[in-house]
């Protein structure tokens, strides 16, 4: 990320824990209009903000929709819709958000016909200016 682009926050809620729910992940990448992410729960919370604390786009208890290491949420509107995935070759150069924070991009996916194992790789770049 270049120095002084603007950025978007997705902030990943388990809203199932504790009294007000868990940070799962929040993530600074460059704009986008979909983001995977990582070892999702059954229920999740999204907000994206920008730089300046401004909801762009938010979605509230958002359940799984299949089994899968992998899931993609995508703007649409002021909304967050979530659908989880096994991710494609359309897939690659997506920007991946792990739990905890951390931002990469998705360089190659392969799964088994019978979805039970799976390899992957995901890229990171850092810069401090």
């Amino acid at each position: 990320m270049e120095s002084g682009k603007t950025l978007q926050y997705w902030s990943v809620w388990y809203p199932r824990a504790a009294a007000t729910g868990v940070l799962l992940a929040r993530g600074a990448v460059d704009p986008v209009d979909s983001i995977l992410f990582h070892a999702a729960p059954d229920v999740v919370t999204v907000e994206v903000s920008d730089a300046h604390g401004r909801r762009l786009a938010f979605g509230q208890d958002l359940p799984a929709t299949l089994s899968s290491p992998i899931c993609r949420f995508s703007i649409q509107g002021e909304q967050v819709v979530r659908e989880d995935i096994w991710p494609t070759e359309d897939d690659l150069g997506s920007v991946v958000l792990l739990p905890g924070g951390e931002a990469g991009i998705l360089k190659s996916w392969w799964n088994a016909e019978d979805h039970r194992e799976w390899r992957w790789q995901t890229e990171f770049y850092n810069r401090l200016d």
